[in-house]
C-alpha cells in the first residue's frame, strides 16, 4: 500500500470565493488557480453521482505533477450497501477515477451514521478493495461501534486512517486513528457545519496536534466551504505549519 509522503493541506472542492482571489496565482480554470496556493484537493461529488474518466483526466490535466486528489467513494458503496456485495460498484468506480493517473493520492470512505462495525463485512470489502488498488485509504465512520480497539485494530491491519472530524460526534472521532504510518483530518466548520470560520485558537491547536506526528504525513481538509471560509482556514494552517517549521509567512 502506497502512504502519503508528506503533509498536504486543502479544500473539499476548489471554488474560490471573490474575496479569496487575490491570495491565489492566475490558471486558465478555477481548479488551475485553486492549484497555485494548494497542493491537493477532496473531490466529494463522486459521492453522489460518477464522473467519466474522461472528466478525471481534464483534471488532472489542469494541475501540476506534484498535485494529488482525493476521492470519495460513491455512497451506493457506503450507504446502499453498506459495503457487502459492493464488488461491481467498487469495478467502476475504479475504472472511472483511474484517470487521474498518479495524481490519485487518496480514496475517502465515508460511513453513514447508521452503519454498525461488522469485523467480517469490514475485512471482506477493505480486503476487496486492496486487491483492486494501493492507493491510500481513509475511513470516516460515524457510528459508536467504529472506535473501539477491534476495528481500530482492523483498520491498521488494512493499514487504513481514520479520519479526525471537526465538530466530532464522538470524542474519539476528533483525533486520527487506524494506520500510524499518517492521518487525515477533515474540519468542516464549527459552530456552524459548513458555514463557520476557524478562529485562531482552533487552528493553532490543529497545527500543534499535527506538528506532534514528528514527520508523520497529514493530509488536512476544510471542507466549511458555504461561505468561502475553507480556502482562508487553510491558507492560515499553511502559515502556521511553515512558521513552526521555521519558514516565512506567505503574504
Amino acid at each position: 500500500m502506497t502512504r502519503p509522503a508528506r503533509t498536504r493541506i486543502g479544500c473539499a472542492g476548489w471554488s474560490i470565493g471573490t474575496p479569496q482571489r487575490a491570495l491565489f496565482g492566475d490558471g486558465a480554470s478555477m481548479l488551475a488557480r485553486y492549484a497555485t496556493g494548494f497542493d491537493m484537493v477532496e473531490v466529494n461529488s463522486s459521492f453522489h453521482r460518477a464522473h467519466r474518466r474522461e472528466t478525471w483526466q481534464r483534471w488532472a490535466g489542469a494541475v501540476p505533477a506534484r498535485f494529488r486528489v482525493s476521492v470519495k467513494l460513491p455512497r451506493v458503496i457506503s450507504h446502499e450497501l453498506g459495503l457487502r456485495g459492493a464488488g461491481p460498484a467498487l469495478d467502476r468506480f475504479l475504472s472511472e477515477v483511474d484517470g487521474l493517473g498518479a495524481k490519485l493520492g487518496c480514496l475517502l470512505l465515508q460511513l453513514p451514521p447508521s452503519l454498525v462495525f461488522d469485523a467480517r463485512s469490514a475485512s471482506v470489502f477493505l480486503r476487496m478493495l486492496r486487491r483492486r488498488s494501493d492507493v491510500a485509504l481513509a475511513c470516516e465512520p460515524r457510528h459508536a461501534s467504529w472506535f473501539d480497539t477491534g476495528a481500530d485494530a482492523l483498520l491498521r491491519r488494512h493499514a487504513v486512517a481514520r479520519v479526525a472530524a471537526d465538530p466530532a460526534r464522538l470524542p474519539a472521532a476528533a483525533m486520527p486513528g487506524g494506520d500510524t504510518g499518517w492521518s487525515y483530518w477533515r474540519w468542516h466548520g464549527a459552530p456552524r457545519m459548513y458555514y463557520s470560520r476557524y478562529d485562531d485558537e482552533a487552528l493553532a491547536g490543529l497545527a500543534h496536534a499535527v506538528a506532534a506526528g514528528r514527520g508523520t504525513p497529514a493530509w488536512v481538509v476544510f471542507d466549511n466551504t458555504a461561505h468561502g471560509h475553507a480556502a482562508t482556514d487553510a491558507l492560515r494552517l499553511q502559515a502556521l505549519l511553515r512558521a513552526r517549521r521555521g519558514g516565512p509567512r506567505r503574504a
